[in-house]
């Protein structure tokens, strides 16, 4: 499908490319003491390092100095992020700490977010102010009962809320996941957090698996999708986060519960999951990656999920 030509229409869309929320940008442990990380996100390119106290920061990646990327060549010293142009230094919270030559040192900072660093995730609030609401700790990704997880990471050319929409369009179950009729689903929105819930019965190495699952959404960047079942259970932390105008990444990390009695099938576990899920993700991508938007789209009786994450996902866009 990528060598299709792609009709611009697919590159519109009548909301803001940024919704208003908290993002995870990385995992802390990429995120390694004395080490500066370039990212690029939200249509910024951006850097993260870790300040003296050992707290995550995320700043622009570009000195106001000069214009150096931070991120080419960078360092950290004391804390402290060094320019590798000029030797300009700026702590954690942005501000310019030292500038070499300069009688006094100039009162500029770098731009960023605030940060918080929980469930091995390093996370960024976009939005005017300060957070008024938080995405709570995740238990799953520090208990022992849960294997270190699957993770996978793949961009797609669409909106980041047609990656949420997804979770809560019933028919596709069917045509990508297997199911034999679309989920009947119960959905729940409280402020910035919403729920949906289901069973999904789907066939495994030939066997029909009946599951239930619930998804948790916290705004619009972090969702966790919790699947039980005779056979396996899951917890998939659904990471969609902005990158630039056009484009959108999914980062998926599967927490696997290990065999209660039989934990050396850990691996093989992964494996399987590794081999019937990840392959539907690719498929997923593919047909985001040339849909169009529709604004209005023509939705059957039993379609009502879309909608109603729609109304929901609004608010964390600028009142108009």
């Amino acid at each position: 499908m990528a060598a299709l030509p792609r009709d611009p229409r697919a590159d519109r869309y009548p909301m803001p490319t940024v919704p208003y929320g908290w993002y995870a940008v990385l995992r802390s442990r990429e995120l390694r003491p004395g080490k500066v990380v370039s990212l690029h996100y939200f249509g910024r390119a951006l850097i993260a390092f870790r300040g003296a106290d050992g707290r995550a920061a995320v700043r622009d990646a570009h000195c106001p100095h000069y214009g150096a990327h931070l991120g080419a060549g960078g360092k950290v010293v004391d804390g402290t992020v060094e320019c590798p142009f000029h030797g300009w230094r700026f702590g954690a919270d942005g501000r310019c700490v030292e500038a070499p030559f300069a009688v006094h040192t100039p009162k500029v900072s770098l731009g960023g977010f605030p940060v918080r660093e929980h469930s091995g995730l390093v996370l960024v609030y976009v939005g005017p102010g300060e957070p008024s609401w938080e995405v709570p700790e995740i238990p799953e990704t520090g208990a022992k009962e849960f294997a270190a997880p699957v993770d996978d990471t793949c961009r797609a050319r669409v909106h980041i809320q047609e990656m949420r929409e997804n979770i809560v369009d019933e028919s596709h179950f069917h045509f990508i996941h297997g199911q034999s009729q679309p989920p009947v689903q119960e959905w729940r929105a409280d402020g910035p957090f919403a729920e949906a819930r289901g069973r999904i019965s789907r066939r495994v190495l030939g066997r029909d698996i009946d599951n239930t699952f619930d998804a948790f959404m916290y705004g619009p960047g972090v969702m966790v999708v919790r699947t039980h079942g005779p056979v396996l259970s899951v917890t998939a932390v659904a990471l969609s986060t902005p990158v630039d105008d056009r484009t959108s990444e999914l980062r998926m990390l599967y927490y696997i519960r290990k065999p209660a009695r039989l934990p050396f099938l850990t691996p093989l576990a992964k494996l399987v999951f590794r081999m019937e899920a990840l392959g539907e993700v690719r498929e997923e991508v593919g047909i985001w990656d040339h849909k169009v938007h529709q604004p209005r789209p023509v939705l059957l009786p039993h379609e009502k999920g879309i909608k109603a994450l729609r109304r929901w996902y609004a608010q964390f866009y600028p009142a108009e």
